[in-house]
């Protein structure tokens, strides 16, 4: 069939297919260890479920407004404001069907074909999709290994020119696990203001984060009327599956956005926003508890990989993603992949499949029990152990 341009270069995430796979060993009597989806593994919190159970219950079941109901709003823009040390209004809260709505609508709001987006590789496979469906042109920016999954500044100065309309961050990051440093956020903020460039700024981990503080270009000089944020409930409150995200942009396009949402998707479902409302204004003791299992299961896992010879894992300073280096096994990143879920029965996600970048590198999502992930390490070791090493 002829489908229209905007779909034909369309392809799955990379985690679903190999979901998939190991799920089809799993059904042929295969035991498998899951490390290839991006998924918390802890339940939604009790107190949040009931918020979602009671307002069922007592009939938040219709529809509502398409930018949100007027109470999340509110407490998302006190509370991101707090987290981020800044003000946002109400006015330029979105609420959206999980958080992908906040990445691909802005983009269609602001994006004319031939434009150039600039974004992250390896990064998040929906950044090239929605580019695209735009009618823009993708312009990846290596993630760099020796600069902490940052962005090389040199490179990422010479991809900057006339056509440029949008630059995409994502901090911390998937799939490096890596946090930009406030100086490359300063240099990224004054190239975009003196060319007119737009940001999309994609935090939906910035409560997963160790060591180091995740700071937002949102609040730099300047950048406050040029900046999305993308932010969400999935990864913080272990809400995936309730779907339930939002962005925060300047006012007069949260406007053009919401026109974008109302002729879409209409609204967010009504009792996952009273869930979201709990999440927020509730006990937040569980978001501390979880992140500290994340740190204990993170100095495991790259303890662990460390320990295999030609491997090299460097310690993630956010998110729940480890990206270790594999190149001294001189096999493709899909090639090992397939030979680890083949070989050790675990399943992980070769590095291309957040970009050509990724080459070299595995994904493993440490999101996982600390009996699996031990399991999960002894096994990758074994395997790889019979492979040559350069």
């Amino acid at each position: 069939m002829n489908y229209a341009q905007r779909v034909r270069g369309l392809t799955a995430e990379g985690a679903y297919y190999m979901l998939a796979r190991a799920q089809e060993m799993e059904k042929a009597g295969r035991e498998i260890i899951h490390l290839e989806i991006g998924e918390p593994d802890f339940a939604t919190p009790e107190h949040i479920s009931q918020a979602g159970k009671r307002a069922i219950s007592t009939g938040k079941t219709r529809y509502n407004p398409p930018s949100g109901i007027g109470e999340l709003r509110d407490v998302i823009a006190g509370e991101a404001g707090r987290l981020r040390g800044t003000i946002f209004k109400p006015e330029q809260i979105l609420v959206g069907p999980g958080a992908k709505p906040a990445l691909f609508f802005p983009t269609l709001a602001l994006v004319d074909p031939g434009d150039e987006v600039i974004y992250p590789d390896p990064g998040f496979p929906t950044y090239q999709a929605m580019i695209e469906v735009a009618g823009g042109i993708s312009i990846a920016a290596p993630l760099k290994e020796e600069m902490g999954f940052s962005f090389d500044l040199d490179t990422f100065d010479r991809l900057v020119n006339e056509r440029t309309r949008l630059i995409i961050l994502n901090s911390p990051g998937n799939p490096t696990g890596g946090v930009m440093p406030l100086e490359v956020l300063e240099h990224i903020a004054e190239i975009a203001i003196a060319n007119d460039i737009w940001v999309i700024s994609d935090e939906v981990y910035s409560q997963l984060i160790y060591e180091k503080s995740a700071p937002s270009i949102a609040v730099l000089p300047g950048m406050s009327d040029r900046t999305v944020i993308c932010d969400g409930f999935s990864k913080t409150y272990a809400m995936t599956g309730w779907r339930l995200g939002f962005g925060i942009m300047p006012e007069e396009l949260a406007e053009r956005v919401t026109l974008l949402l109302t002729h879409s998707i209409g609204c967010t479902a009504s009792f996952t926003q009273y869930a979201g409302i709990e999440a927020i204004t509730g006990p937040q003791e569980h978001v501390t508890e979880m992140v500290g299992e994340y740190r204990q299961r993170r100095d495991l896992i790259v303890d662990l990989l460390n320990h295999i010879p030609g491997v090299v894992c460097q310690l993630p300073q956010g998110a729940f993603y480890a990206f270790p280096n594999v190149t001294a096994f001189r096999q493709t990143s899909s090639w090992l992949a397939d030979y680890l879920l083949e070989e050790a029965g675990v399943a992980l996600l070769p590095g291309t499949a957040f970009g050509p970048n990724g080459e070299g590198y595995l994904r493993i999502c440490f999101a996982n029990s600390m009996e699996n992930l031990t399991r999960a390490g002894e096994r990758i070791s074994t395997a790889l152990n019979r492979l040559s090493v350069s």
